[in-house]
């Protein structure tokens, strides 16, 4: 499991001890990335700033399930367990899509998905394992399906900061919470 132990939840400042029992709440269990990284108070809150602001943006051309798609494709291509399986249960809820995050995971070129998810996900790949080769023909890509220069940006920033949630995940032996690996895989009951 994780080389490094989690803090005690009671034991953490007021702040993020909040933040961490509403997501408690809200999904029945506290996700494990949020205890590792509340190790270091200062980084944990600079992390999930800059998570909120990419993955919660609302004026963005990007859906919620295009972000979540984004990450698990390129966690995927970083052979980060902890975010493909978390963030792939976020994606099937999101698309309501209970074999979707297996598809990206596994080969995104070959997942039912739409041709602008496809230009998405092409742009988000060469950003992860090429960036530097980026040029005007992958914005025209892009621009070819609606997506916009900032959306361009969204789609960069998010595949960048997952890059180094998957190096800290995967060197830190974070493991995914067994809840993550049946969330939105069958409908749920009706009450």
């Amino acid at each position: 499991m994780s080389r490094y132990p989690h803090p005690d939840l009671n034991a953490l400042p007021d702040d993020i001890k909040a933040q961490v029992l509403a997501v408690q709440e809200k999904a029945g269990f506290i996700p494990n990335v949020f205890l590792a990284l509340a190790r270091r108070p200062a980084e944990w809150r600079a992390f999930f700033a800059y998570h909120d602001a990419l993955m919660l943006k609302e004026d963005s051309g990007l859906t919620k399930g295009d972000r979540e798609m984004i990450v698990t494709t390129t966690s995927a291509a970083n052979q980060c367990l902890y975010c493909v399986v978390a963030h792939g249960a976020i994606l099937r809820i999101y698309e309501k899509k209970p074999l979707v995050a297996d598809q990206v995971a596994v080969n995104y070129r070959k997942a039912d998905i739409t041709p602008r998810q496809r230009a998405m996900l092409d742009f988000a790949m060469k950003v992860c394992q090429a960036s530097h080769t980026i040029d005007d023909v992958d914005f025209d890509a892009l621009h070819a399906h609606g997506f916009t220069d900032e959306d361009a940006w969204d789609i960069a920033a998010i595949t960048a900061f997952f890059g180094l949630s998957n190096r800290m995940a995967s060197f830190s032996g974070m493991a995914p919470n067994p809840e993550f690996y049946l969330m939105g895989r069958t409908p749920k009951a009706k009450s």
